[in-house]
């Protein structure tokens, strides 16, 4: 069979400097893969026109000598050496690519890690004990939670009535989460809670149990932590390896 004429093998020719096909076909499929856009000739005619530029604008700088700026040469070599340990990375996920029971372990675990219920409460936080106490017999003798918690030290929370809405009791810190649980909806924690953060006190408003979206609206997520993770694995394992004076 003959060979393809050079031309056939080629976008274009720009100042005698080839355009390969194989670059033309590359960048065609990278950018339908990224914006989804379909191929068309249309597409491919835009592509080509901008590769055309590109070699252009890349001849100028070469005559000009950009490229032995050592600035430039510089950032040649960051590039370099990222795509060089991308391509890596990239290899080493071909060879270990994720498994639906990884995703499955990894689901599994972050819905366990959820917990079984969820807890809406308020809460006010302020800087010393007598603060609190001073707070919990307002509270007591029929001030109103919304009232009180402005101005207070927790701003956020402050400005929507001490109110946290729904979180797992793992998402707070010790003190506040044990407190937090012993109570029943419409309790108030009896004394102040001392955190890290200061005083709080707090009133549990709802529990329900647990939300968490099922494995088919997140598996992508999951897959994507499964794979982050492994690439972090590998990373550590070499790093450990490494004789670093």
């Amino acid at each position: 069979m003959a060979a393809a004429p050079v031309m056939a093998q080629n976008v274009a020719t720009v100042n005698g400097k080839a355009i390969p096909n194989a670059k033309l076909e590359a960048a065609v499929q990278q950018y339908s893969a990224q914006s989804r856009q379909p191929d068309s000739p249309e597409l491919r005619a835009a592509i080509k026109k901008e590769l055309i530029a590109r070699e252009v604008l890349l001849q100028e700088a070469m005559k000009q000598g950009v490229g032995m700026r050592p600035e430039v040469q510089g950032e040649l070599d960051k590039a370099r050496t990222q795509i060089m340990v991308n391509m890596m990375m990239r290899d080493f996920l071909k060879k270990n690519a994720v498994t639906d029971a990884e995703i499955q372990k990894e689901y599994d675990t972050a819905k366990a890690s959820q917990g079984g219920k969820e807890y809406r409460a308020r809460h006010i936080l302020v800087e010393t004990e007598k603060e609190a106490t001073d707070l919990i017999a307002k509270l007591k003798a029929g001030g109103k939670f919304e009232e009180l918690v402005k101005g207070t030290k927790d701003t956020g929370s402050a400005a929507n009535g001490g109110d946290l809405g729904w979180s797992a009791p793992g998402s707070y810190v010790p003190e506040f989460s044990q407190a937090m649980v012993a109570l029943k909806p419409g309790e108030m924690t009896p004394a102040p809670v001392k955190s890290q953060f200061g005083y709080h006190i707090i009133r549990l408003e709802e529990v329900r149990d647990a939300q968490f979206p099922p494995l088919e609206e997140v598996k992508d997520q999951v897959a994507e932590a499964v794979k982050q993770r492994k690439l972090i694995t590998f990373r550590d394992n070499l790093m450990s390896k490494a004789v670093v004076k």
